[in-house]
């Protein structure tokens, strides 16, 4: 069977597996699939790894197909432009999500593209390098002028898109847990910029408001 033949299999799967209920709740969120992300694991699962069946899966430019795609990918099956490219063209929150959690963090040109990405004028380019900077905050944080951070955040986030917003807040967050020496400074910064300050949290969640969550974690770790 050709890739495209098993791209186009995949494809008809996922088209038996659309629900208007979930689709009705996906789109209010900008993803244009109906489809259960279980059962879409377990078709990708299936499918295994295959670098030449997710390019097709992609190329259709399905939300759903492109989801399953990226979980056919291993993160060294794409270089530096190619995830450029990918992220560029990925249109649904949740593929670009993905794409940067399963394969670029993981991958060999995470830096490269974290340092490409951060200054990028397309917002949600921008969020992904703020999505990776967050990572190397948490993992690898030696090397990161941390201080020039929280200026560009304090100058920056309040009047940020959403997604970038979003972006930034998380490592403003990710900051104050990690860094105790500057946990002070990123309290303040997030108070007076109200960011995510009435965010609806569901019960038992902590509120993504800085205030609010970087004491609670610094709390569950014991700090």
């Amino acid at each position: 069977m050709t890739e495209t033949a098993q791209a186009d299999e995949i494809r008809e799967r996922l088209a038996a597996l659309e629900d208007p209920r979930i689709r009705a709740v996906n789109e209010k969120h900008g993803d244009a699939h109906g489809v259960n992300l279980t059962r879409l694991r377990a078709v990708a699962k299936e499918a295994g790894r295959d670098p030449a069946v997710a390019a097709e899966l992609w190329r259709s430019g399905e939300a759903a197909a492109r989801l399953v795609a990226v979980l056919m990918l291993r993160p060294r099956d794409r270089d530096a432009d190619g995830y450029d490219a990918m992220l560029r063209e990925a249109g649904s929150p949740k593929v670009q999500d993905w794409l940067v959690s399963y394969l670029v963090k993981k991958s060999p040109s995470a830096e490269e593209l974290r340092l490409r990405w951060i200054a990028d004028p397309d917002p949600v380019v921008a969020s992904a390098g703020w999505a990776l900077t967050t990572e190397r905050v948490a993992k690898r944080p030696d090397g990161l002028d941390l201080d020039a951070l929280l200026d560009e955040i304090e100058r920056e986030m309040r009047d940020a898109p959403e997604r970038l917003q979003w972006a930034m807040n998380s490592c403003l967050g990710e900051i104050g847990i990690r860094d105790a020496a500057r946990r002070e400074r990123v309290l303040d910064i997030g108070e007076r910029l109200g960011v995510l300050e009435d965010y609806p949290t569901p019960p038992g969640c902590v509120s993504p408001y800085v205030p609010i969550w970087v004491p609670e974690i610094v709390r569950r770790n014991g700090g």
